[in-house]
């Protein structure tokens, strides 16, 4: 499906498309009526600062048929552009719109998390959502023989949507490696929605979320991920460089 150039922005070498949450949400849903393998790709700070020094992940994610911005550090770094990201679009949130709004049977196929996870996950999302159907599942931690029979076993299933949560950047590598070889329509790197929807990991109040702040809810909840956490200001502080570097080299001010 073509791509609407004019709503690029490169961000540490990843293009993202600026779009609002209802336009990522049309677009998915485009994908999702027709008969090619789409991916979508959400990164996060954390993911571009891996991808700027994985030239293989970084090709990966621009080669995605849409990359929406996930999290606010990527909203804060396109100040740094002439053209700014102004909505985050989550693929946790994404994810359960989808769901919520499909309007006929969608069937999904959940790939990732710790062992029983992804039976919790299916019996909450079949329960929630009147058009889900969870036509098949397996945990995270496979061997090259087991992950071959996954394959097979979604090639035999041929679901609507793969949901793939194993850790970045091994689901967005995985989701390339196999694409051609998956008879599916959409396929997106989750992370860790599959917890989510299990409910093992409790999302931040809406409040946090509506005002980009869900960073600061874990940070207080779970303050091991401070380590993680104080990657921002090195990744904005990159993302200043380059993006005074770029707009220098267009000539722009």
């Amino acid at each position: 499906m073509e791509k609407e150039a004019e709503k690029f922005e490169i961000i540490l070498g990843v293009k993202f498309e600026s779009l609002t949450f209802d336009e990522a949400l049309s677009r998915l849903r485009r994908f999702l009526d027709t008969e090619e393998h789409n991916v979508c790709f959400t990164p996060n700070p954390e993911m571009l600062m891996s991808a700027w020094k994985d030239a293989e992940f970084r090709d990966i994610l621009n080669k995605a048929d849409l990359i929406l911005p996930d999290g606010i550090g990527i909203i804060m770094a396109s100040f740094f552009y002439r053209r700014k990201i102004t909505r985050r679009v989550g693929g946790c949130d994404i994810v359960q719109e989808l769901f919520k709004t499909a309007e006929k049977p969608l069937r999904v196929y959940f790939l990732g998390a710790a062992p029983g996870v992804c039976a919790l996950a299916k019996e909450n999302v079949e329960k929630k959502y009147r058009n889900i159907s969870v036509v098949g599942f397996n945990d995270g931690y496979f061997d090259y023989e087991k992950e071959k029979l996954i394959i097979a076993e979604i090639q035999s299933l041929k679901p609507d949507m793969l949901l793939v949560g194993i850790g970045f950047p091994k689901q967005e590598k995985w989701i390339a490696r196999h694409k051609n070889e998956l008879p599916v329509r959409l396929s997106i790197g989750v992370g860790g929605t599959l917890d989510v929807l299990a409910g093992a990991v409790k999302r931040a109040p809406k409040i946090f979320r509506s005002v980009g702040a869900e960073w600061l809810y874990r940070l207080i909840s779970q303050p091991s991920r401070y380590k993680r956490m104080s990657r921002l200001p090195v990744f904005l502080i990159m993302a200043a460089w380059e993006g005074v570097r770029s707009r220098f080299k267009k000539g722009e001010r």
